[in-house]
């Protein structure tokens, strides 16, 4: 029998996630995540799914070599190691692959020296993907790996929506346009709507709102990404946990100029002191609601800021896509908070936008309609599934080869 399992690796600066998948049924076999690597206090938290057993670890892990053969250990345990030859392929997500990658791409050195290229537009992602490749290619030379890039899933965007209008010789030197981000779930959440309606992908215009810590919007027409919020980096677009999204670009050139900051000081305070926790004190959504409630006003300001941000998109995407067959909200906030779902689709009745209130107050974990029966748009709820995306996309590529 032909090896059908995929380990999925999501490598980042301190920290590494995993997951082991069976795609004969697409199952999960086990998964886990490692963090703090490199520092005395690391931690390894492991299931295996056919168990339910959890397992932890408490102490140094000095380096992500290091981790992955602890990760190695782990799955040996249950019976999953790195050494079995049911292992198919290794995916690895990889943040960014700037107008190169298109594809999901099977890993050589001319693929990792790409890949470091793009290190300029993706400093705090790429060398962490980089660094997850090299150590499982070092533990397993023989077998596929595989790269899966955020940036991938909106490359189909047309240049009108790409480029920025600026100089175009200056914009092609330094590769400055909109890439996009968070593409494995836009690709999986869009594609997953369109079986919720019953129909294919090709044939339905979805408006995809992911909504976590980092937010993102993506308009997709025919199963293909036609435009989106964040753009060359993650900052740009919706309002976020701690990032800024949209603002005036000379917002930057002031605070250099009038608070004498540091360039340094403005990229931290537009990434990890804005949004919601800029406006707040609270990047927690839950939190925020609750504050809200008691009658906190900067809470109050903050959800409404936010949502502001959430139907000018909303508006815009329904604009560049002409008809929309459904708006679908997913990650942490948007599959958990029915408040910010109720509250980003109040009044576009007009466009055909509303939510049933029974239907919306639902918790579950299954992809659902949330808006009345009958409804001209569907808006609906799809939990995101970025490992089983990649996974998919892995085998799809290298599964048939052995």
């Amino acid at each position: 029998m032909s090896a059908t399992r995929v380990l999925v690796l999501n490598s980042g600066s301190s920290s590494l996630k995993y997951q082991l998948l069976d795609m004969r049924d697409a199952s999960r076999l086990a998964a886990g995540l490692v963090e703090r690597i490199g520092e005395q206090t690391s931690h390894l938290q492991h299931t295996c799914v056919g168990t339910g057993a959890t397992r932890e670890q408490h102490g140094p892990i000095a380096d992500h070599d290091t981790a992955l053969k602890t990760v190695g250990q782990e799955l040996a345990r249950d019976g999953l190691g790195l050494d079995s030859p049911e292992l198919a392929a290794i995916g690895h997500r990889v943040v960014h692959g700037g107008m190169f990658f298109t594809e999901p791409t099977v890993i050589d050195d001319a693929v990792l020296t790409e890949i470091e290229r793009l290190i300029p537009v993706a400093p705090l992602h790429n060398p962490a993907n980089l660094t997850g490749i090299r150590t499982a290619v070092a533990l397993r030379p023989d077998l596929p790996q595989v790269a899966v890039f955020d940036t991938a899933f909106h490359t189909t965007m047309p240049e009108s929506a790409a480029r920025y209008a600026i100089e175009t010789k200056v914009a092609d030197r330094f590769r400055v346009r909109r890439y996009g981000f968070h593409g494995t779930s836009h690709a999986y959440v869009s594609r997953a709507t369109a079986e919720l309606l019953g129909r294919a992908p090709q044939d339905v215009n979805v408006i995809v709102l992911h909504l976590g810590n980092g937010a993102s919007a993506s308009a997709v027409r025919g199963g293909r990404c036609v435009d989106t919020s964040m753009g060359l980096t993650p900052l740009e677009g919706l309002v976020m946990g701690t990032r800024s999204g949209d603002l005036d670009p000379a917002v930057i050139f002031h605070l250099r100029r009038v608070a004498g900051m540091s360039m340094d000081e403005i990229d931290n305070l537009l990434n990890k002191k804005s949004g919601l926790f800029g406006l707040c004190g609270d990047n927690d959504m839950r939190e925020i609601r609750r504050r809200m409630d008691e009658g906190d006003d900067a809470a109050r300001l903050a959800f409404e800021i936010y949502v502001h941000r959430l139907k000018k998109y909303i508006g815009a995407y329904y604009a560049v896509l002409g008809t929309v067959d459904a708006v679908v909200f997913t990650a942490g906030v948007g599959e958990n908070a029915a408040f910010v779902r109720e509250a980003a689709v109040a009044g576009l009745e007009g466009l055909g936008l509303a939510v049933d209130g029974e239907r919306n107050a639902v918790r579950s974990g299954e992809a659902r309609l949330i808006s009345p029966e009958g409804a001209r748009v569907a808006v609906a709820v799809v939990p995101t599934d970025e490992e089983m995306e990649i996974a998919r996309q892995t085998y799809a590529l290298v599964g048939n080869s052995g």
